[in-house]
């Protein structure tokens, strides 16, 4: 059996499909254009035989009344004087009349009998034409009708591994967390000072469902990596950057590269393993504790990606007046969150958590930041709807129609299509969004 990974087979198996599909579709083509036209088959032969030799049969007798009968006088004896000179001659003739009218008589009935044979040679030759034609349409009907039943295979089979993906992701996770706590139960480690209580064995045991849950529904970490790089440059010349709610350390990593100097926090268990793995600098504390035991304006900048929806009102509040006094002056905060005033954003992505306590309205976080004393707080709104899954407009109709009816059709395309634009613009605008400020 194969060692490759399930992940990695999946992707390169993808285009190998996709040419099979291509080169199946090339071939459904040819196939269909191969396809013969309906048979022109020659019609059967017209009953005009009879016809034809009826006025022969009427007319082969050259002597219907046989030789002269003999007479007397100069007149009987020239007659039997021309008789005897033509009459063996007109006797031959008759008998040779006869006997062709005679064959030709015989010939109607198998021209008859030939004709209706190749009339019924041409009605079954044409009932098996019409019959493989039908079924040749039908047997390209049923070519066609695989894709569409592959591709519903495919798709289960898709359906198949990504949960089976998601199962052994699960196990995985849920092994490696089994062995840590084992070896740091065997070795005897104490908890660092400063650490908060232990959470209850429950919640740190299913810590690692919410990075699988994360893995699955938030993104590759190509793709948070991608979505969090302009962000990078709001922490241009800092030090001592804060990424509150580090997850999997997308943006840690990103800060690292950039040679910014920061730590993240969270308050998955799991989610800080999976960072210290990868070599960045992660502790398991909650938000508004961490801050409160650092000296004021001691932090460079804070950053906090998909947060403060988890958090409660008081909570949060509190969390932004005591971030004010720890960061230093004109150092930077930046707060991403899902845009509840995106309808999709908001049945998508925010009801799917259910860690998730309160949407938070762009107007009513810049209101929160300003209360707590930062200054200039701009909104930049982040991941629009893709044009094709917003509510599309409808045509207008050709200028040049003044007619009644035109006009009328004018004005409720302009009414419909304002609608649609209306509706665009709160339900299919931006998913998320980010308050971006400063620390006078």
């Amino acid at each position: 059996m194969s060692d490759e990974p399930l992940a990695d087979l999946v992707t390169r198996l993808g285009p190998e499909r996709l040419e099979a599909d291509r080169r199946y579709n090339d071939a459904l083509t040819r196939l269909d254009r191969a396809l013969p036209g309906p048979a022109a088959l020659p019609s059967p032969p017209q009953p005009h035989d009879e016809q034809l030799v009826t006025p022969i049969n009427e007319r082969w007798d050259i002597l219907p009344s046989g030789p002269p009968a003999a007479a007397g006088g100069w007149r009987g004896r020239l007659t039997a004087f021309v008789w005897r000179l033509v009459g063996p001659a007109l006797e031959q003739q008759r008998a040779f009349n006869a006997a062709l009218v005679e064959h030709l008589n015989r010939n109607v009935a198998a021209h008859r009998d030939s004709r209706r044979a190749t009339a019924d040679l041409l009605a079954t030759l044409r009932t098996h034409l019409d019959a493989r034609a039908g079924f040749e349409s039908v047997l390209l009907q049923f070519l066609q009708r695989i894709t569409p039943f592959v591709e519903s295979k495919d798709r289960e089979l898709a359906g198949a591994i990504a949960e089976l993906r998601t199962v052994a992701e699960l196990s995985q996770r849920a092994a490696v967390m089994a062995k840590r706590e084992v070896e740091r139960v065997a070795a005897g480690v104490a908890a660092p000072a400063g650490t908060p209580p232990a959470a209850p064995a429950a919640v740190v045991s299913d810590a690692y469902k919410y990075v699988v849950f994360e893995d699955c529904f938030r993104g590759s970490e190509a793709d948070i990596r991608a979505r969090m790089a302009d962000y990078v440059g709001c922490f241009e010349g800092a030090s001592g950057v804060l990424d509150v709610g580090c997850g999997r350390g997308e943006f840690l990593a990103l800060l690292k590269e950039a040679g910014i100097d920061a730590r993240g926090l969270d308050l998955n268990h799991e989610m800080v393993e999976v960072c210290r793995a990868r070599g960045l600098d992660a502790t398991e504390y909650d938000a508004l504790g961490y801050l409160r035991g650092l000296p004021d304006e001691s932090l460079g900048g804070l950053f906090a990606a998909q947060v403060v929806e988890h958090l409660e009102p008081g909570y949060l509040v509190e969390m932004l007046e005591t971030a004010r006094h720890k960061l230093r002056p004109g150092s930077t905060i930046v707060l991403e969150t899902i845009n509840p005033a995106c309808w999709v954003a908001f049945f998508e992505s925010y009801i799917r958590d259910l860690t998730h306590v309160r949407p938070l309205h762009p107007e009513t976080l810049k209101f929160l930041m300003l209360a707590s004393g930062f200054s200039r707080v701009n909104l930049v709104f982040k991941s629009p709807v893709p044009e094709s899954g917003r509510l599309q407009p409808v045509a207008a109709p050709p200028p040049g129609d003044d007619s009644a009816a035109a006009r009328l059709l004018a004005e409720w395309a302009r009414t419909f299509n304002t609608n649609v634009e209306r509706l665009n613009e709160r339900m299919f605008t931006h998913l998320d969004y980010a308050a971006v400020a400063t620390r006078a």
